[in-house]
């Protein structure tokens, strides 16, 4: 019988441990003991999974010898860029090196952590080989599943979307495929890692592209003075228009995965050039937004250096609590740094990571008590449709709503 360790407990890992907990045994490994003590009491400040009970065969730990008897390791730490927007594997290099101690004949590897394709058998490969003094493909094997969480949908979940796989040999990826059959509703068997690997990459990439297409428009329609989403929307009455709307795009996928794409591709001698201007083009609306909502205050004769504005919502999308590369930050500092007070509102995100992650004071929604110049619906919430803004705004105040999400019967109500 297998017995398997998740090594990363996050957004992936936790519903990854939760399944297969249901029929096997199962370590849910992660290296902060403060998680582990959570999740042992049958918590989870994320919030994804609430029920833990028919997890019978699932335990949780922070000590490393506890997965030393398992004989599937599926890794599933973040994978971020660093400040230059390279790709930071560091997490993903020390994980392997952990599983490389316990590593033993026979035993699989598994990777769910998003990558640039290679990076499973060039970079963690060989560190898996080195820790355990075993050859690659003789005495052990590797796969890649790719990710597919989407925090905050309780549509598509781990369960019912469909799970790509893959192995390094026929037989692994034959075993691999079979295990998640057991946990999920469908899976695709992909020919290779690399292709696994590309899937994913090229996943995010793609809607990261699509964003930047209706982003770029925004920007082009603002300044002929022309309504973006009406745009949108007459030319969704077409059967094959692609449904997509102007925002900041963080978050831990579509805002990351295109630079592991491109980081890959100089390396092997192409300088992309369709993902690069789409990563440039999204990068660039949070200084846009702020520029926008300066020359808002102008025309509505306020003086931007005298200016309150309250920003709604702290996670990078909305009715979801996940904080990581929320680009409305971007936006608060640089409206601060033009002399604005800014503050922002936010129930759903833990405010003491906010502040510890980007040194800003959340406040929920039930202390807004004040009128400010101007309100920005940065990620709209569905608390946040039910507001009277009208209530604190100044006389002359307005509303910059970037989504378009609400009701257009509201006055002096700008979208981006």
């Amino acid at each position: 019988m297998d017995k398997i360790a998740i090594i990363g407990l996050g957004y992936v890992g936790l519903p990854l441990a939760i399944e297969f907990g249901k029929k096997y045994s199962t370590i849910g490994f992660d290296i902060n003991p403060t998680r582990i003590k959570e999740l042992q009491e049958k918590k989870d400040k994320n919030e994804q999974i609430l029920d833990f009970s028919s997890s019978s065969f699932l335990k949780f730990s922070h000590k490393e010898e506890d997965i030393k008897d398992c004989n599937i390791f599926i890794i599933t730490v973040p994978t971020p860029v660093d400040i230059y927007k390279k790709p930071d594997i560091t997490l993903l290099l020390s994980a392997s090196k952990l599983v490389g101690k316990y590593l033993k004949k026979q035993d699989i590897v598994i990777y769910e952590s998003t990558t640039y394709p290679t990076c499973t058998k060039k970079e963690c490969v060989p560190v898996l080989e080195k820790t355990s003094s075993l050859v690659f493909n003789k005495d052990f094997f590797v796969g890649y599943s790719p990710e597919r969480i989407n925090p905050g949908d309780k549509v598509h979940t781990l369960k019912n979307i469909t799970k790509i796989t893959s192995g390094s040999s026929e037989e692994s990826a034959q075993k691999i495929n079979s295990l998640y059959q057991s946990i999920v509703d469908s899976t695709y068997l992909a020919p290779s890692i690399e292709i696994a690997e590309s899937a994913k990459a090229i996943e995010n990439a793609q809607r990261d592209l699509n964003i930047a297409f209706v982003n770029e428009l925004s920007i082009i329609f603002d300044k002929l003075d022309i309504d973006t989403h009406e745009v949108l929307k007459a030319a969704k009455t077409k059967w094959n228009f692609l449904s997509f709307t102007p925002g900041l795009v963080g978050g831990h996928c579509i805002s990351v995965d295109p630079y592991y794409l491109t980081h890959i591709s100089n390396v092997y001698g192409y300088h992309p050039k369709v993902i690069s201007s789409g990563r440039l083009i999204n990068d660039m609306i949070p200084n846009f937004i702020t520029q926008k909502t300066i020359k808002l205050l102008l025309q509505h004769k306020i003086n931007p250096l005298h200016a309150k504005i309250a920003i709604f919502g702290a996670s990078f999308k909305e009715n979801c609590k996940d904080i990581r590369n929320a680009k409305v930050f971007e936006v608060y500092k640089e409206l601060e740094e033009h002399g604005i007070k800014v503050e922002i509102f936010d129930s759903l995100v833990d405010a003491k990571e906010v502040k510890k992650f980007y040194g800003v004071q959340v406040f929920p929604i039930s202390s807004l008590k004040k009128q400010y110049h101007a309100i920005i619906i940065a990620i709209p919430h569905q608390e946040f449709l039910e507001v009277n803004y009208q209530k604190f705004l100044t006389s002359n105040g307005l509303i910059f709503d970037i989504k378009g999400a609400l009701q257009r019967n509201q006055k002096n109500i700008y979208k981006l």
